[in-house]
């Protein structure tokens, strides 16, 4: 279904990158309610943290730290308590298992429902087979008079919110799974362009329009394409796709084109990079193909161009009609393969392409040319 008030959103404000855990919630009172206890063993390293006194916000106990391996099953003991009054509460444990930063619903390792003093809750964590190597966090909630599910982001009055190091081994190693951030993104080189993903494992949140991992994809526009066509459809999740300039500012966005899937088309003209950004609605997440193609290349007579080149056809050796400036030399997939700058009538010399035929763009003239190599 449409989600207008995002829509709405969107077209008033840029996306915004670089995802980090929530660090701001957690109680804003000391008093009462609080986790007293909290031991894990891992295959390396143990948690062994006591409670008490209380402390307001989020506590940072990252540097207890237990290795875990993907697969594997283990032991974790909370005691959801009190430093103060015995007050009916709740507590959830998560492990961001994915490292998306997120600690998502289904993350989520067990909940309690009491009220101190109590027994220390056992909770046995079954740890996803595909869960992503490397370091992580488990954190720990609390809350006076809440109900459950609880927001691992959420403040509140009275409990606690603790985070807790977490290293997973033997799991995915996401080594040369590029794409996650705009620092490290998905390359299209030509136009028609697909691409067969998952971004159920081994990629993270950085765009914040919803919680899901997402996949970055950079585009250089060529001068060739005035438009672009997009799509997602097919793809086993709700998707949400969307194109931003290199400042994060939205130039289009769709939810749902095809059923739950997402397409859209846009205007190129104008355009320097873009950043195609496919993620899930909500925290939706699986396999799908993107595909960009263009069904308007931007190429028109010589005669309606000032500057033009000759001899057409020529074995690679080229001059201006008239002026100068910097010559460009596209393939007919839209990749460039020749870049010159021509002073003064100067010939140019593009022998080294093979024979074909190629489409030029030159500095000041208002349509691609067709030029033709015949050695």
């Amino acid at each position: 279904m449409k989600h207008t008030i995002l829509s709405c959103l969107l077209v008033s404000s840029p996306f915004l990158f670089a995802q980090q855990y929530c660090m701001t919630g957690g109680p804003t009172s000391n008093a009462d309610s609080n986790v007293k206890l909290v031991q894990m063993t891992g295959v390396l390293g143990v948690i062994n943290h006591i409670g008490c006194p209380s402390v307001i916000g989020i506590e940072n106990y990252t540097a207890q730290n237990v290795t875990i391996n993907a697969g594997g099953t283990y032991s974790l003991s909370v005691e959801f308590g009190t430093c103060g009054g015995n007050f009916a509460g709740v507590g959830q444990v998560w492990i961001d298992f994915d490292q998306n930063m997120v600690f998502d619903p289904n993350e989520s390792v067990g909940t309690w429902t009491g009220i101190p003093p109590a027994v220390a809750t056992v909770f046995v964590i079954n740890v996803p087979v595909n869960a992503q190597n490397g370091i992580t966090r488990m954190r720990v909630t609390q809350k006076e008079a809440g109900a459950l599910p609880l927001d691992p982001c959420a403040s509140f009055q009275w409990g606690s919110t603790m985070d807790f190091g977490i290293t997973i081994a033997n799991g995915m190693d996401c080594t040369g799974y590029i794409g996650d951030n705009t620092s490290d993104p998905i390359v299209v080189s030509s136009i028609p362009f697909s691409d067969t993903r998952d971004n159920s494992f081994c990629y993270s949140n950085d765009n914040l329009v919803y919680n899901s991992p997402d996949i970055y994809y950079r585009y250089d526009v060529a001068p060739m394409y005035n438009f672009l066509n997009v799509s997602l459809c097919g793809a086993s999740f709700d998707t949400f796709l969307s194109v931003v300039d290199l400042a994060g500012n939205v130039i289009a966005y769709n939810d749902d084109d095809c059923g739950s899937q997402s397409a859209l088309s846009f205007s190129t003209v104008g355009l320097g990079t873009v950043y195609f950004i496919v993620e899930g609605w909500g925290n939706e997440m699986g396999a799908y193909t993107l595909t960009i193609e263009s069904s308007d290349v931007g190429l028109d007579a010589l005669s309606d161009n000032a500057v033009s080149i000759y001899p057409n056809p020529n074995q690679g050796e080229l001059s201006l009609s008239s002026g100068s400036g910097n010559i460009q030399i596209f393939d007919l997939l839209g990749a460039l393969v020749f870049e010159t700058t021509c002073t003064n009538n100067n010939q140019i010399d593009a022998s080294v392409l093979p024979n074909g035929t190629y489409l030029v763009k030159i500095a000041g003239a208002s349509h691609l040319q067709k030029l033709i190599i015949t050695k």
